[in-house]
């Protein structure tokens, strides 16, 4: 979806890779309002703050904002709502394949004691699974899927949803919207997740060179400086 609105000129449509990989230190907002909402730490995220973490976007899609589908739409109640249907078992097991298994990850766990991105966007990661999906998303997963909907229908007035599959093609979603639908152009389909397990890896990579690179940069000062000092010592 995210790279359909980006198409129709939601330039700046707010999803996971965000806070992942384009901009880390956002995953300390959303702890924030993780850790406000259901452990009663802090107050609850007002238009405010929501505002301060996503003002500069058109649109937003994806985890982490669906633990907060409640909260976003009584914040925005004039925005419109895409509620993407899909198979909840189909859903399910690709998001076991793919997101859940990078909560157990064992090179991001170890990794984010290090790394300055991975140690701002794992815990978020965690607190997200851990809460939204009642630390149990093997087995509870499914449940909160059709809650989650049900509780979006409930929320939103009928002519400000739209209720979308992708198979639907572009006519749907730009009536909708009230945008021309794009010409020569295919509804995009790029949730291929096939790879989704080597693509986290060569970033764990990444990762991992770059955390050596600092400490091998932090050695050679320490190195410089004590030869320094033994320098000026013997004068």
């Amino acid at each position: 979806m995210r790279t359909a609105m980006k198409e129709l000129g939601y330039v700046d449509t707010y999803h996971m890779m965000n806070c992942s990989i384009e901009n880390p230190p956002d995953a300390l907002m959303w702890m924030d309002a993780l850790t406000a909402k259901y452990d009663g730490i802090g107050a609850p995220f007002t238009r405010s703050d929501w505002d301060q973490l996503l003002g500069n976007c058109q649109a937003v899609c994806d985890w982490p904002a669906v633990a907060f589908a409640k909260e976003l739409i009584e914040a925005y109640p004039e925005a419109k709502v895409i509620l993407t249907n899909r198979d909840v078992d189909s859903w399910h097991a690709s998001t076991m394949r793919t997101v859940f298994w990078r909560v157990s990850d064992p090179e991001l766990k170890y990794l984010h004691h290090f790394s300055w991105a991975a140690g701002m966007y794992y815990p978020m990661l965690k607190k997200f699974f851990d809460t939204f999906f009642r630390g149990d998303f093997e087995h509870q997963g499914k449940e909160v899927f059709i809650n989650h909907y049900n509780e979006v229908r409930s929320l939103v007035p009928k002519e400000n949803l739209l209720e979308f599959r992708v198979q639907d093609g572009w006519g749907p979603l730009c009536e909708f919207l009230g945008q021309s639908i794009p010409t020569g152009s295919k509804f995009p389909n790029t949730n291929d997740n096939r790879d989704f397990v080597s693509r986290s890896r060569r970033r764990n990579r990444m990762q991992m060179l770059n955390v050596g690179v600092r400490f091998l940069e932090i050695a050679v000062l320490i190195a410089i400086c004590a030869f320094l000092v033994s320098v000026l010592w013997r004068l």
